[in-house]
């Protein structure tokens, strides 16, 4: 009998070694992709900032802050594809890979359409943000530009589910490395007007990421179709076959699932908007402190994406000993990694805030607002891998009103009162917003093993999984 439990339990810690190493390497490539993402955004903050000044700094972070929010939907909705082509992987359903492959290209050319309409009729009312008559000036032409690059981020998230899907995680991590480079040479040509092209300011940061974005894009789309391991999912014979439908399934739990990344990036950019109501210095501290704490969420939800497709796999092979390990195995690796975050930010909090600018009043409430950007880091991470868990079981509405909850019944209320009912000023909008990260880290984590202990009821959740 103890022989027999020894021998179970000794094969159960090697299933969870097995999977831990399996999400890592399937997460790396993801994390560094996701890192390289979000500092293209640093890297135009850093360099408006010190080309530029606090004004130019306010202008890029409220004008990208507002199309990324719009963006968001789109950005959310498609990553369901890469959790739904690797159950299809899992069941050998090659021709179903390819549906979904279509089927995402045109979801993201229709995210891209009115998500776009809805960012120019933002750019058009742009002073109901109530921002200083510098930035309303500044902004909109800055975030029309950010507006037409976001159709091309649709294509890209789109495109690459694929190969995030089938596992080959690198192929978005390289193609976004690269993307990165050029936008920093870009940045210098366009900013400054090196190399014979004018000095375009900061508008030149904007027309940086329109350009790489496109390029990532061709490249993206170039690999896929010439590398020999997608080339049985492009088959042309599979053409013919109707994706309709699947557009329709993806725009279903698409939606949802792009309100969920909606409320909470909404959320943080209101406190944009906020921080821009008590005055510059705070915008810009703010903007500094969030972009830093992006970089270690984007890493974050690498984690979340890694672990929905581990999770996708599970379903896909109606396993639901794999669908609880993959989810423990992807909260305890975010759990781990954002608590190293945590004191890199707390131990180089001046260090990290001069890297962006040198006024004193800015650098010294970013100080202040870095050590509770260091304490939500887990609180963060533990939500969005929790969102991405989830998303591997295709369960999204119940997750979007707890989003919506958390971030907008929470957060903000509670950041407001405390920021400008109580004095606090930015301080109190940040607690506000470490409060709402809590409050969606422990409803979702408690939603996603509420739901596998009924899978373990009813093997009824697989055939209603199934129908679309």
């Amino acid at each position: 009998m103890f022989y027999s439990k020894a021998m179970k339990t000794s094969i159960l810690s090697a299933s969870y070694v097995e999977e831990t190493s399996k999400t890592l390497l399937l997460a790396f490539p993801i994390m560094v992709a996701q890192l390289g993402s979000i500092m293209m955004g640093v890297t135009d903050n850093i360099m408006v900032g010190h080309y530029l000044g606090k004004i130019g700094l306010g202008v890029a972070g409220i004008a990208n802050s507002i199309a990324f929010v719009i963006a968001s939907i789109g950005i959310g909705g498609l990553a369901v594809v890469a959790p739904l082509i690797s159950k299809a992987k899992a069941e050998r359903n090659i021709s179903e890979v390819n549906r979904l492959f279509r089927a995402g290209l045109w979801a993201a050319f229709w995210f891209g359409l009115i998500l776009g309409i809805i960012g120019f009729v933002c750019i058009y009312f742009f002073d109901v943000f109530q921002q200083s008559a510098e930035i309303n000036a500044n902004s909109p032409t800055f975030m029309g530009i950010i507006v037409i690059s976001n159709i091309f981020t649709f294509l890209f998230v789109a495109s690459k589910q694929l190969s995030d899907g089938l596992s080959r995680t690198y192929v978005a991590m390289i193609i976004t490395i690269m993307g990165l480079i050029f936008n920093f040479v870009f940045n210098a040509v366009l900013i400054k007007g090196y190399l014979g092209f004018p000095a375009m300011g900061l508008n030149g940061a904007a027309v940086s990421t329109l350009i790489t974005r496109v390029l990532m894009v061709i490249a993206m789309l170039i690999y896929l179709f010439k590398a020999k391991a997608f080339q049985k999912y492009l088959r042309k014979k599979y053409n013919p076959q109707p994706v309709r439908d699947l557009v329709r399934y993806i725009f279903k739990i698409g939606v949802p699932s792009g309100l969920q990344f909606f409320f909470e990036i909404a959320a943080f950019s209101f406190a944009v908007v906020m921080m821009g109501w008590l005055g510059e210095n705070q915008l810009a501290a703010h903007q500094i402190a969030i972009n830093l704490a992006s970089i270690t969420y984007m890493m974050a939800a690498g984690l979340g994406v890694a672990g929905g497709i581990r999770v996708g796999e599970g379903r896909g092979l109606r396993s639901i000993q794999k669908i609880r390990m993959s989810g423990n195995v992807a909260l305890l690796l975010v759990g781990t990694f954002m608590t190293l975050m945590m004191l890199v930010m707390i131990l180089f909090d001046r260090f990290l805030v001069e890297l962006y600018i040198a006024d004193n009043e800015v650098i010294v409430i970013a100080v202040r607002l870095m050590l509770i950007a260091a304490v939500f880091q887990l609180s963060d991470g533990i939500q969005v891998v929790a969102l991405g868990i989830l998303r591997g079981i295709a369960d999204v509405n119940i997750p979007t009103w707890i989003t919506m909850f958390a971030y907008w019944g929470v957060a903000l209320p509670l950041g407001y009162f405390l920021g400008f009912n109580l004095k606090q000023d930015a301080i109190g909008v940040w607690i506000g917003l470490w409060a709402g990260l809590t409050m969606s880290a422990l409803l979702l984590t408690t939603r996603f093993y509420y739901l596998v202990s009924k899978m373990k009821k009813s093997e009824q959740y697989f055939l209603e999984a199934e129908s679309i």
